[in-house]
């Protein structure tokens, strides 16, 4: 009684189609994704050595001032005169969240000046302004 358990010879390929499919799909689903995570419209932020994060937690209403000059919250364009009527009302759909101001750094100060102005006519506490972190070289 003799019994074949086997060749001597084992082959142990790894079968690298199923990964290539999983590594093609996953490079898909982020690349929809991703445009879609940005918020706010894109602005060039200024440069700062020191960056601090938001203190409190939630997603911030970004309100932001393009180098064209027009305001936005969100993603909806409003008129600074209007600023300080639309900002409440987000502040009651999004409670809590801070107010993050994102300025085109070819904007003049005075245009983001008059901005955060009028946002303080809102009363609200907690305006914080973006910026980008200049990274040391080392």
């Amino acid at each position: 009684m003799s019994m074949d358990v086997g060749s001597k010879n084992v082959k142990s390929d790894i079968n690298v189609t199923p990964l290539v499919d999983v590594v093609l799909v996953l490079l898909i689903i982020f690349m929809v994704i991703t445009p879609m995570l940005q918020r706010g419209k894109p602005v060039v932020l200024p440069d700062a050595r020191h960056v601090s994060a938001l203190k409190s937690g939630g997603d911030p209403i970004l309100v932001s001032i393009t180098a064209d000059g027009k305001i936005w919250i969100d993603k909806e364009e409003v008129a600074l005169d209007q600023l300080s009527i639309e900002l409440p009302i987000q502040m009651q759909i999004m409670p809590g969240a801070p107010v993050l101001v994102k300025g085109d750094k070819s904007v003049e100060y005075r245009k983001i000046r008059e901005m955060i102005l009028e946002i303080s006519k809102t009363h609200l506490m907690g305006v914080s302004l973006a910026a980008s972190e200049i990274k040391e070289k080392g």
